[in-house]
């Protein structure tokens, strides 16, 4: 019990983390066989380059992240979050151990990996190669996101409560008696179906923040200072590897910019079968 106890607590956490998307850049599919995580890959075009905002998702099904490796491969260069990922071009001569490649300085990475191993996915840092060669650092530096925060009194889990709590319409957090339910029956189809509408729900939470907090404007300004060196250096196809929660504020950048929207595509995070989700009480009962 003290194990789903804390699986329960890692739930919360992630869940506040990970709840304040954007809408129009993250969602779910859902149909009446299966439900679906999805992100967005949505291009900006200005004369003749183009800049893809292509959603991060700390956990996920193995075969998204192999198919975003594929699609990194396409680009120039991927611009990439990650405070303190600065010291990850020093590792490009030699290669990283396991758990080396892309690590979240952040401290989050232990709830998201024990929540990845109960939810059967992987972790973001496990599979995706941030010592590639066309992978960029766009992103504050470990001392600058700290002295920063320090001085606007900001956290990283503040921020997402209070984001959720001056939403515009409340999020949709899951049902504490499902969850603990399906924490409990040890299915991990059915626990991912209790929390992917938190997780995919759009709403405009982001937006009371933007202009005021470290977590997103700050650092968005810095990715695109780093897009614009990129450009300038002839860099044409660029992709900018980023939380979905970043995507408002920096479409509307890219927009006063003078860049223009021209496509979006979506890619599956996650794919839960409902089938295999049920509960042994509706199985037993379907059987019959």
């Amino acid at each position: 019990m003290a194990r789903k106890q804390r699986l329960a607590s890692a739930f919360t956490l992630m869940v506040a983390m990970i709840a304040a998307q954007a809408e129009g850049f993250i969602r779910v599919d859902e149909d009446a066989t299966a439900a679906r995580l999805q992100t967005a890959v949505t291009r900006f075009e200005k004369d003749g380059a183009t800049v893809d905002l292509i959603g991060a998702v700390h956990i996920a099904d193995k075969n998204y992240y192999e198919a975003l490796t594929t699609r990194f491969k396409t680009y120039d260069e991927v611009l990439f979050e990650m405070i303190g990922g600065e010291n990850i071009a020093a590792t490009r001569a030699a290669a990283p151990g396991p758990g080396e490649k892309g690590q979240d300085l952040s401290g989050l990475h232990k709830v998201y990996n024990m929540v990845a191993r109960f939810l059967n996915l992987t972790g973001q840092a496990e599979n995706i190669d941030y010592t590639a060669k066309n992978f960029v650092h766009a992103d504050l530096t470990h001392e600058e996101f700290s002295k920063l925060q320090e001085e606007r009194g900001e956290s990283l889990l503040g921020f997402a409560l209070d984001a959720a709590k001056t939403a515009p319409e409340p999020v949709r957090q899951p049902d504490a008696t499902k969850l603990l339910a399906a924490l409990l029956s040890g299915k991990s189809n059915l626990v991912k179906l209790e929390i992917v509408h938190t997780l995919g729900q759009g709403d405009d939470q982001i937006a009371a923040f933007v202009g005021e907090s470290v977590i997103i404007s700050d650092r968005n300004q810095r990715c695109l200072d780093v897009m614009k060196r990129e450009l300038a250096a002839g860099h044409r196809k660029l992709g900018i590897f980023y939380g979905a929660a970043h995507f408002p504020d920096m479409e509307k950048r890219l927009l006063e910019m003078g860049f223009k929207r021209v496509k979006q595509e979506w890619l599956t995070a996650w794919d839960i079968p409902k089938k295999e989700a049920q509960p042994a009480a509706e199985e037993q009962k379907d059987a019959a």
